[in-house]
């Protein structure tokens, strides 16, 4: 891929006023409007050439012939990643996110401030919630039919959860009372991940007593958990209606997809969850996530904190390819660390 330097001065300038005016207007940004407003001192001939250079090298397209240039995927991606300037939030703007990061109910605050950088943004808002991990107290293994039981957890808060489990073939009623009582007696009071490393820690070390069977199967009544939770993940999103605006009258095929992708909520967390690991902000623009092939959006996500330092949730928005990195950018740092300090 390009990069920045790779660019001389002039292609640099005619391809930021490209990218700059087709996130502005949602347009293609021809050479003759570059000429008049861009201050280069060049022809609209030498604009011409130097954006078919850039188009040469993949950064920019011509939707039609005779038509202004649009930046591709990959010349959004060069110019976020190095030539954009993010803008600074207006009081009025922090302060509309401050106003609903409040004590109280976490997910009433996190459903606020999500519609708040909703609006702000004109793109839909979306947050992933923090996930609340039970504390194993008890727990059994019920039989059910030949290869299946009910693995019961009975959480430190008193509450009860059940899951299928498939079980491997003849295991007897006395390994799934020995298993079991092995996580009551020795995880209770871990969270499911903190239990997970300790049976590793215990097996490894040798000091499970468990013979094989019955470490097969506190693994399964551990993971099962762990599998669900992951499969379900909590995410709130506001504003869902933003991403109809009269730009994408024209693309309602491609809005369909995004409503659809953001209906099911579940690979999109997943995408979002993927930001957790990271240090600071994560942005996602179009087909470079097969998510979005379709739809060809974007997503500006970053993480936020707990007391201890972990990250127990993203913040970020989703809308079209189109829009205004700069300023929503700083909105989404913002929100992030605003929610931390809600946390903390």
């Amino acid at each position: 891929m390009t990069s920045v330097p790779e660019l001389g001065a002039r292609a640099r300038d005619v391809f930021r006023m490209v990218v700059e005016g087709y996130l502005e207007s949602g347009e293609p940004v021809g050479s003759r409007t570059i000429a008049r407003f861009g201050g280069l001192n060049l022809s609209p001939a030498s604009i011409r050439n130097v954006m078919q250079d850039l188009e040469e090298m993949g950064l920019l397209a011509a939707p039609h012939i005779s038509a202004g240039r649009m930046p591709t995927e990959t010349g959004l991606r060069l110019f976020v990643d190095g030539m954009m300037q993010t803008s600074t939030l207006s009081d009025e703007e922090r302060s509309a996110i401050e106003s609903q990061a409040r004590p109280g109910p976490i997910e009433d605050a996190l459903a606020a401030t999500s519609q708040a950088l909703s609006g702000l943004s004109a793109c839909a808002g979306i947050v992933l919630v923090p996930r609340a991990e039970p504390v194993l107290s008890q727990f059994a293994f019920v039989p059910l039919a030949p290869g299946r039981a009910v693995a019961v957890l009975v959480g430190a808060d008193g509450s009860v959860e059940n899951r299928v489990v498939e079980l491997p073939p003849d295991v007897p009623p006395s390994v799934l009372t020995q298993a079991a009582n092995f996580i009551t007696a020795r995880l209770g009071g871990l969270t499911l991940a903190e239990a997970q490393v300790r049976l590793e820690d215990e097996i490894v070390a040798g000091r499970s007593a468990l013979d094989e069977a019955a470490q097969d199967l506190v693994g399964r009544g551990l993971a099962i958990w762990s599998q669900d939770g992951a499969r379900r993940p909590v995410m709130i999103v506001r504003g869902a209606a933003n991403l109809i605006d009269p730009a994408a009258a024209a693309d309602l095929e491609r809005v369909r997809h995004l409503l659809d992708e953001i209906e099911g909520k579940e690979e999109i967390a997943r995408l979002l969850d993927s930001a957790r690991g990271a240090r600071a902000m994560k942005i996602f623009i179009g087909s470079e996530n097969k998510l979005f092939a379709l739809s060809g959006s974007s997503v500006i996500a970053a993480p936020y904190h707990g007391q201890d330092g972990r990250v127990v949730g993203v913040v970020g928005v989703i809308g079209p390819t189109r829009l205004n990195y700069a300023r929503v950018v700083p909105m989404v740092d913002f929100t992030a660390r605003t929610l931390t300090r809600l946390m903390a």
